[in-house]
C-alpha cells in the first residue's frame, strides 16, 4: 500500500540542478516531441509514480532500444532515481515532476506506447476514488496520448484497489489479460519495484494486469 511521504531531501535544490540534464522541468513544451529531445525514434514507455525509480531504471538499463519517461511528484523521492540514472550514464531515461491528471498537456495523441502503474496509492476512502490512477477520469486522459493497442500495465498489493480497478478498466472499454492474483507464484519475468520487494518479503500477494487500449481508438 503505497501511502508513505518522504522527508525533504537535504540540499535537494543544488542536487536537482545537477540533474538537469534528465530532469525535464517544462515538461509541456515537449508535447508531441519527446522523440526529437531522446534524439531518436523510439516506443516510449512511461511510469506514472516511479518513486525511488528502480523499476523504470531496470527497464531502462534492459531494453536500450526503447525511451523511457518517469513521472513522480515528490521530487524527494525523484532525487534518486535522477543521480543514478546521472551517475550510470543512462541515456533512454527522462523524468518529470507532474500531475497525472495533465498528462494529456505533456504528451500528444498517439505519443506513448505503454504506460506503467505500480503500486499506486489506494486512496482507500470511498470519497476518494476519483483519487485513484486507475478512476475512468484519468483513464480518459490516458487515452488522450495512448496510442492505439498500447497497454496499461498495473501492480499493487491492495486487493480493493485492483478489484476497483478491473472494473474500471472494463468499464471504459479496456480489453483485460494477465489478470493475477498473487504474482510472485507464478514462474514469470517480473521486476520488481522498492514496494514490491517489501511486500513480497512480508508474504503479500502482489496482484498484476494488463488492460489494453481498442486498436480502433482516438482518444476521447
Amino acid at each position: 500500500m503505497n501511502t508513505m511521504r518522504m522527508r525533504r531531501k537535504k540540499n535537494l535544490v543544488p542536487r536537482m540542478e545537477k540533474c538537469a540534464a534528465v530532469h525535464i522541468t517544462e515538461p509541456q513544451a515537449l508535447r508531441g516531441r519527446w522523440q526529437e529531445r531522446f534524439g531518436r525514434p523510439a516506443p516510449i514507455w512511461l511510469e506514472i509514480g516511479c518513486g525511488k525509480g528502480r523499476f523504470v531504471i531496470t527497464m531502462a538499463q534492459l531494453h536500450p532500444e526503447l525511451n523511457f519517461v518517469a513521472v513522480e511528484r515528490d521530487p524527494s523521492a525523484l532525487i534518486g532515481a535522477m543521480e543514478t540514472v546521472v551517475r550510470e550514464e543512462i541515456p533512454n531515461l527522462l523524468f518529470c515532476n507532474c500531475d497525472a491528471a495533465t498528462l494529456d498537456t505533456v504528451f500528444g495523441p498517439g505519443e506513448v506506447d505503454r504506460l506503467f502503474l505500480n503500486f499506486s496509492d489506494p486512496w482507500p476512502p470511498r470519497n476518494r476514488a476519483k483519487r485513484r490512477l486507475t478512476h475512468h477520469n484519468f483513464l480518459a486522459v490516458y487515452a488522450r496520448f495512448l496510442k492505439p493497442g498500447a497497454q496499461i500495465q498495473m501492480k499493487t498489493d491492495n486487493q480493493k484497489l485492483f478489484e476497483f480497478s478491473l472494473n474500471e478498466f472494463a468499464d471504459f472499454g479496456l480489453r483485460l489479460s494477465e489478470i493475477t492474483f498473487d504474482l510472485h507464484s507464478q514462474q514469470t519475468e517480473n521486476i520488481m519495484t522498492e514496494y514490491e520487494e517489501k511486500f513480497a518479503a512480508q508474504g503479500m500477494p502482489i496482484y498484476r494486469c494488463v488492460a489494453t487500449i481498442p486498436e480502433n481508438s482516438c482518444g476521447r
